[in-house]
């Protein structure tokens, strides 16, 4: 096994900020969701209402197999500071299919910048988890001018390594990336009543099931029911999974290497107890990106935002403080050197 440099800097730790939170238990239903066309695609997005005429515009990024419902929780909790929308990507959730077909990592990103583009809504705080994660940083680094700051659970990033037996999740999972095996695959589970589906979906992103919610569980199966007669579903899936490894495999170094240009303040938030992206990837990321402070949560798995959303919210909150207080120190440095410039002029005249 080849030895890896240690990160090159040490990411501060994340701060949980101790605001009073919104209690979610009376959120039982998903957020309200509507359709907007952008560049010709229907695109799904859910919109949970801020409680506050000055909460800050964000957009909730979910990651591969996944959809807007995976932040219903963190949202209800978040929802007096920010003004959220999650949205699905094309081909996942209640969205259609892209045009042309394409499902490519940057596809996805395109989508995102897009409806941003369109919707007038940034610069946005921008949260992104596993593939999401990875089109954020895309986002992030392509159009710094719609991003405010940048939260990242578990993204789907480049592995440093060769790995035997790198993670825990289900060996199957590989065979959605084979030509013929990925759709047999798919075939295979599709036999499978949507109930066990969802329970296998949650083992692998949960280090403990039983912390999520029953309504949530529902509202899962009722989605995946609702995409059951999607013709395209089964594509998005594969497609999506063989675009995201095509980029860590092709463009591994260019992906570290966006992620040093990151201009915007940024949260790195990772369960240990992650089955789908290895977590020991952590200090990497946080290392790699200029403005970072890191959060590793105990006995979490890979949806850190289903699993844990107090905890989450406390750390995108005190992400959020973090950038406030980095602002109005710039102000007041700006305003200094401003004032200090028209006094030298004076004296000189």
């Amino acid at each position: 096994m080849p030895r890896f440099r240690q990160p090159r800097r040490t990411a501060p730790s994340a701060v949980l900020a101790d605001a009073t939170l919104p209690s979610i238990d009376d959120v039982t239903e998903p957020w309200p969701a509507r359709e907007v066309t952008v560049d010709g695609v229907e695109l799904n997005v859910r919109t949970t209402p801020a409680t506050s005429d000055a909460a800050e515009p964000a957009l909730f990024v979910h990651g591969l197999g996944g959809s807007a419902l995976n932040w219903t929780d963190v949202a209800g909790l978040l929802r007096e500071r920010l003004a959220i929308e999650a949205i699905d990507l094309p081909g996942f959730g209640r969205s259609g299919p892209p045009r042309r077909d394409d499902y490519s990592l940057q596809a996805h990103a395109n989508a995102v910048i897009g409806y941003l583009d369109q919707s007038d809504r940034g610069p946005v705080h921008l949260v992104g988890n596993s593939m999401g994660g990875a089109i954020s940083i895309l986002v992030a680094t392509q159009r710094p001018d719609l991003v405010r700051t940048l939260t990242l659970i578990s993204p789907a990033v480049p592995d440093r390594k060769l790995r035997a037996h790198p993670l825990r999740s289900d060996w199957r999972l590989g065979l959605l990336i084979l030509p013929y095996l990925g759709e047999a695959a798919l075939r295979k589970m599709a036999t499978v009543a949507v109930e066990t589906r969802v329970k296998g979906t949650l083992l692998m992103c949960l280090a403990d099931p039983a912390r999520y919610p029953q309504r949530r569980f529902d509202d899962d199966v009722a989605e995946a029911k609702a995409r059951l007669d999607a013709p395209w579903v089964d594509r998005a899936m594969l497609a999506s999974t063989r675009g995201l490894v095509r980029s860590q495999f092709l463009h591994g170094r260019r992906g570290w290497a966006a992620m040093r240009r990151i201009s915007a303040p940024t949260l790195v938030v990772w369960g240990d107890k992650d089955k789908l992206v290895a977590p020991d990837l952590a200090p990497y990321v946080a290392a790699a990106i200029p403005d970072s402070r890191l959060l590793v949560l105990e006995d979490i798995g890979h949806t850190a935002m289903m699993e844990d959303p107090v905890t989450t919210a406390r750390a995108v909150l005190g992400l959020l403080g973090s950038a406030e207080t980095t602002d109005s120190t710039e102000t007041t440095d700006s305003t200094e050197t401003t004032g200090s410039t028209e006094r030298s002029a004076a004296e000189r005249a």
